[in-house]
């Protein structure tokens, strides 16, 4: 190859920090090593690649071997293009291109800029071997895009994607498609699964979360996802996709807990769970559908209707006659007497998605409301259009909402919490933006937005809770984001004081609807002792929360008298293996092995000899202490040695977690934009790309 770029070593690493006097900080991109030097010094980078990376090492000699060829030949002139720009500088080789190969255009082609973006292997161009370690970087980037986005893996098959990569390296060679699927991906996945399972070896408490996604066409009606949130030896909450199986020759509940067995047996956990979060009525559910609010902030590309290649809409709680159910009635009911025998009192249903329910049922209990909020997703949609950005920043932009994603005309809120904010910031400055937007648009009257008013003041304390639990876990999955179900019970106390203070005189029927569904979905943890004590056990809350001190107290002890001994409820998912649950002996003193006491130590004064604290003792002295803002975790790892029992009970509770699953999010985004008909994906295909996106944090950060 002969080119006029400059050869540098430094092509091999990634420069992360430059200082004064020419210093500079770099990461090997094999390795990650980081190399300290300077600018013009750069032995050390060199003796690196020498000693660490023999492949690169000679790639790099053979690169300066043919540049000082290229211009002790004289093969290498140049002419600018671009109006004179030198800046724009392609090299003219002597060579003639053939085949495409390397030329500038067609065949013969004499011009080239690096190689061209031909397909074949003239001008000179040396292609990496497979093992190149920049061919391998290359390749991994590549794989980690599409896990990252979901793409469909026969993008590298494109013919625009390659000549991307012919032009930002000629010398990588495109893996197949074929390759990929057989080769790269199963080796992350292999990866993942072993990293999971070195962790849940030595992990000292787990919760289990199973997602179920239902509704496909073909041979595969579905996938289950089974989830593990588990607390490490060193007190670290993480949290991994075990597993994704596809359903195939129907999705019957038996089938589902066949699998969930197998998943748990596979990974060492099967009868390790505290507890088991998994949600009857959504099980119920054929789709997986995001609540929306009606007709509000729909994506245009599902407010379309059903497009071209099978997708479907978002469910906005349009449809009434569906009731109050996700699923059939009858249907129901059977998950949940299948949930009953299967799991048994090990179940617990999943709080952010018990909370997202009742406003799905509180909506559909008011279908007054859609012709409204039809009414002002058109005037939104408008003023989105025609108002300058500028205006609309004044009114829109603010911490935590964003209305439209950068360069894009889309809107970015797509759950009914964030379609709620946007449409409370509509309504405070709804005078400004019919002023901005012109005479004669869409206009709303004043008993429009009175119930659009009282539709917002009647959900704000639900969106704060839906904040605090959920938070934005769409945004990035990455994040390994745990909240437990210790405030579960606060905020169902708060939905119902503020459902009981509240009046709606525009739309009476939402909160009837919002009411019942809370009493029916969410009352039931204020009476379940495993809340109770898992929010007692919350250094935030302790009892402060209860208006029966003294009786919430006695739950609590008969609770924690239950975990404290290392027992659990006697079912086949919560038995724990005692040596899972038993922390490692401290490990002794040298002098107190001594078999009299130390004349060296006698100066030192006796230390009483202290008893050890009962339950109730330690409970006693953890209540007497004022509430902290503490995270719940970290005050137990640092309390652990004062309350030895109580401290046992607390990380197990902290497991069970009170928000979605990164694989629940996962199916939502599948199931409207990678469904197998759509993206064309094949079923095995899809599940790995689900089990890495879940992991994605597990395998690349």
């Amino acid at each position: 190859m002969a080119s006029v770029t400059k050869v540098s070593i430094l092509d091999y690493f990634n420069i992360v920090f430059e200082g004064e006097n020419g210093k500079i900080e770099s990461n090997c991109k094999a390795c990650g090593t980081r190399i300290q030097a300077k600018r013009s010094v750069t032995s050390n980078f060199v003796t690196h690649l020498k000693r660490k990376h023999q492949a690169m090492y000679d790639d790099f000699v053979k690169r300066k071997d043919m540049k000082r060829e290229g211009f002790s030949s004289g093969s290498v002139h140049n002419f600018t293009t671009n109006g004179g720009n030198t800046r724009y500088t392609l090299p003219i080789s002597t060579r003639v291109g053939v085949g495409g190969g390397g030329g500038g255009g067609g065949a013969g082609g004499a011009g080239t800029l690096e190689a061209g973006t031909g397909g074949g292997s003239g001008g000179g161009v040396t292609k990496f071997d497979r093992h190149d370690p920049r061919q391998v970087l290359i390749s991994e980037a590549i794989a980690k895009m599409v896990v990252r986005d979901l793409q469909p893996v026969s993008i590298v098959e494109n013919q625009g994607f390659r000549e991307l990569l012919q032009l930002l390296e000629p010398r990588y060679t495109p893996e197949p498609q074929h390759y990929i699927n057989s080769q790269l991906l199963p080796a992350y996945v292999y990866q993942a699964q072993l990293a999971t399972r070195q962790a849940l070896a030595s992990a000292h408490a787990l919760s289990l979360s199973l997602d179920l996604w239902r509704g496909l066409a073909g041979a595969t009606s579905g996938y289950v996802g089974v989830t593990c949130h588990f607390l490490t030896s060193d007190w670290q909450m993480h949290s991994a996709l075990l597993a994704c199986l596809p359903l195939t020759g129907g999705s019957s509940g038996n089938r589902v807990l066949s699998d969930f067995d197998e998943v748990c047996h596979s990974h060492g956990v099967s009868g390790r769970a505290f507890r088991v979060v998994a949600d009857y009525f959504l099980a119920a559910a054929t789709t997986a559908k995001p609540c929306c609010l009606p007709g509000f902030l729909v994506e245009p590309f599902l407010a379309n209707g059903p497009n071209e290649e099978g997708g479907e809409e978002v469910d906005n709680g349009n449809n009434v006659e569906g009731g109050i159910r996700n699923g059939d009635g009858g249907e129901e009911e059977e998950w949940e007497d299948l949930w009953a025998q299967g799991l048994g009192v090990s179940r617990v249903d999943c709080f952010s998605r018990s909370l997202e329910q009742c406003v799905r049922e509180g909506l559909r209990a008011c279908p007054q409301i859609t012709s409204t909020l039809s009414k002002a997703a058109c005037f939104y949609n408008y003023i989105t259009s025609a108002v300058p950005p500028e205006k609309l920043s004044q009114v829109f932009d603010g911490p935590g909402l964003s209305t439209r994603a950068p360069g894009n005309s889309l809107p970015v809120a797509r759950d009914w919490a964030a379609q709620l904010k946007v449409l409370r910031r509509l309504l405070d400055s709804v005078e400004f933006l019919e002023e901005v937007s012109g005479p004669g648009q869409v206009a709303l009257g004043a008993s429009e937005r009175g119930l659009l008013r009282d539709l917002t003041d009647t959900l704000e304390p639900f969106t704060e809770a839906w904040d605090m639990v959920q938070g934005d876990r769409r945004a990035d999955t990455r994040t390994d984001r745990h909240v437990s179900i210790s405030l579960a019970l606060p905020c169902v106390l708060g939905l119902r004081k503020h459902l009981s203070e509240t009046s709606t005189p525009h739309c009476p029927a939402l909160l009837v609807g919002l009411s019942q569904a809370v009493e029916r979905r969410l009352a039931p943890v204020l009476e379940d002792p495993l809340y109770i004590t898992a929010t007692t056990l919350d250094p935030q809350f302790k009892l402060t929360w209860s208006s029966n001190p003294e009786w919430h107290r006695q739950v609590l002890i008969e609770e924690l008298s239950k975990h404290s001994t290392g027992s659990s409820p006697a079912e086949p998912h919560t038995n724990l293996h005692p040596q899972s649950q038993t922390p490692p002996a401290a490990a002794p003193s040298p002098a107190s092995s001594l078999s009299r006491p130390c004349k060296l130590f006698s100066f030192i004064k006796q230390r009483p000899t202290t008893q050890a604290k009962s339950l109730e003792q330690e409970l006693a002295v953890y209540l007497r202490e004022e509430p902290t803002d503490e995270e719940a975790v970290h005050y137990w790892q640092r309390k652990a040695i004062d309350f030895p029992l109580l401290a046992h009970v607390a990380k197990r509770a902290f497991t069970i977690p009170a928000c979605g699953t990164a694989v629940a999010s996962i199916f939502a985004t599948a199931e409207r934009c990678l469904r197998p008909e759509i993206g064309r994906v094949l079923p095995k295909n899809l599940e790995t790309l689900i089990y890495l996106k879940a992991n994605y944090r597990l395998l690349w950060t």
